[in-house]
């Protein structure tokens, strides 16, 4: 029998790198996503094929189902190879009777977005096999991958959310996000995808007190939901730039790349690639062509 599966990708609109230590985040799903499709395979394995947006394989192998329980990796194996073992041996974990009453699987996964964008490749995949295989998705993403879950929340959720960890423990309620001035915002492709683990490794290791900013962030977070007016939620964004380039001691992309661009450039997730949403009056489109951007969308052709 086959079954497909569907989750939405991710944007964080605050609350980058601090909402791993409780600070309230808004995330919006975006109208990108992945699907999974499942068939009956044979000889106790999975033959596993991800599809980028344009149907060209970016991974194929197969996988034995010995190697997913007792988790066998080997130095031959890509780093997917390895990581997708470790996402099936958690999912075993979870609800053995998928491996343990089967014959095998044939699998393919299929991207809307191009895999380089940072949309959540990852994070679909966790939920697609959450849904799949009816567990936890958060639980199968903190004993694989790690992270927040923010991206996870948006995977399975069709609106904006207020994502907060509280004991370690993931909370978020959908909201009304729906800017009056959302003509005014773009999201621009870095044209370089960011490692999330190497940034997340990179935040704990600065090891900052950050309560203060932490209460800080998410009064940031709560009052882009009350803007009415463009300005107002650009000053609040920029006002957000500034408090995580101290927290991370780096500088921000406007300072880095973009010091004379008429607007603001905030970075979504980990800082340094991935798409930048950007704040202006006017049109930005050839402002950032004009720098070799030329990843641009809309508001409305992002988010969900």
């Amino acid at each position: 029998m086959e079954q497909n599966y569907y989750s939405n990708g991710k944007l964080l609109l605050t609350g980058e790198y601090v909402v791993l230590d409780g600070a309230k985040a808004l995330a919006v799903p975006t109208k990108f996503g992945q699907l999974l499709n499942i068939k009956q395979g044979t000889n106790k394995q999975f033959k596993w094929t991800s599809l980028d947006f344009d149907a060209t394989i970016w991974f194929e192998d197969t996988i034995t189902f010995h190697e997913v329980v007792f988790k066998i990796k080997s130095e031959s194996n890509s780093s997917i190879k390895s990581k997708l073992i470790d996402i099936l041996h958690q999912a075993y974990i979870q609800n053995p009777s998928f491996i343990d009453n089967s014959d095998g699987y044939l699998i393919e996964t299929t991207l809307t977005f191009p895999r380089l964008w940072g949309l959540g490749t990852s994070s679909t995949l966790i939920n697609n096999i959450a849904q799949w295989l009816n567990i936890d998705a958060f639980e199968l993403l903190k004993e694989s991958f790690g992270g927040s879950g923010y991206d996870v929340a948006c995977a399975q959720t069709n609106s904006p959310i207020i994502y907060q960890l509280v004991d370690s423990k993931p909370i978020f309620e959908i909201v009304n996000f729906n800017p009056s001035f959302k003509e005014n915002i773009h999201f621009v492709y870095l044209n370089q995808k960011q490692s999330s683990s190497s940034a997340i490794a990179n935040y704990f290791s600065k090891n900052h007190n950050l309560d203060k900013n932490i209460a800080k962030i998410t009064a940031i977070t709560k009052d882009a939901l009350l803007c009415t007016e463009g300005r107002e939620f650009a000053l609040l964004m920029e006002k957000h730039q500034a408090i995580m380039s101290d927290i991370i001691e780096t500088e921000t992309v406007k300072e880095k790349l973009f010091r004379d661009f008429k607007g603001v450039v905030k970075s979504l997730g980990a800082w340094g690639g991935d798409f930048v949403m950007v704040l202006s009056k006017e049109n930005p489109k050839e402002y950032f062509i004009s720098k070799g951007f030329e990843t641009i969308l809309t508001y409305d052709e992002m988010v969900l």
